[in-house]
């Protein structure tokens, strides 16, 4: 069911249409689900796919969501426009340490515990379209320390931080070994 829109690698597409949930940490994954599930986040897209006759009882959801963080992520994600070096790039990595890294980690890796979702690796767009709705209180199952940390994120911080947190390098190992891997469970 996953696969026809987060593709059989779980990589989403670059567009920011869906997001890469490939890697994501279980916890957050089944947080993300439940709250879909009980329309306590707006996600009209996955309404459908998030009932459990879709995804089946607790411990097929768990399941679920514990092969998606298996599954190796996209070495080649969607980033922003602003590369390593650039004023833009600068300013999105102080504004990373100083706002997130507290609660995503200094690599994006998140913490499941606590439901703080993995970053690294994610698309750019789809974070992007996250941040905004989350800042501007369209996303009501949003973290409320999140909503007031970035409350004052001017439009071209949001750019520059999200941008930075696209390319911040994934590990290797959480890594298919190429672009065009292709998921043997799909073959």
């Amino acid at each position: 069911v996953c696969a026809a829109c987060h593709l059989p690698e779980g990589w989403g597409t670059k567009d920011g249409t869906f997001p890469q949930i490939a890697g994501q940490l279980t916890g957050v994954a089944i947080k993300q689900l439940a709250d879909i599930r009980e329309k306590n986040r707006d996600n009209p897209t996955m309404y459908p796919f998030a009932l459990p006759r879709q995804i089946g009882d607790a411990q097929a959801l768990a399941d679920v969501v514990g092969y998606m963080e298996k599954l190796p992520m996209n070495p080649d994600n969607g980033k922003g426009e602003w590369a390593e070096g650039t004023p833009e790039f600068e300013q999105g990595k102080k504004l990373y340490v100083d706002n997130c890294v507290k609660c995503h980690g200094e690599q994006g890796e998140g913490n499941a515990e606590k439901f703080y979702p993995l970053i690294q690796g994610q698309h750019y767009k789809y974070m992007l379209r996250q941040f905004e709705w989350i800042r501007d209180g369209k996303r009501r199952n949003a973290n409320p320390e999140m909503v007031e940390q970035i409350k004052n994120f001017s439009d071209k911080d949001m750019q520059m931080v999200i941008n930075y947190t696209s390319r911040i390098p994934v590990p290797k190992e959480k890594l298919a070994p190429s672009k065009d891997w292709t998921n043997p469970d799909f073959d």
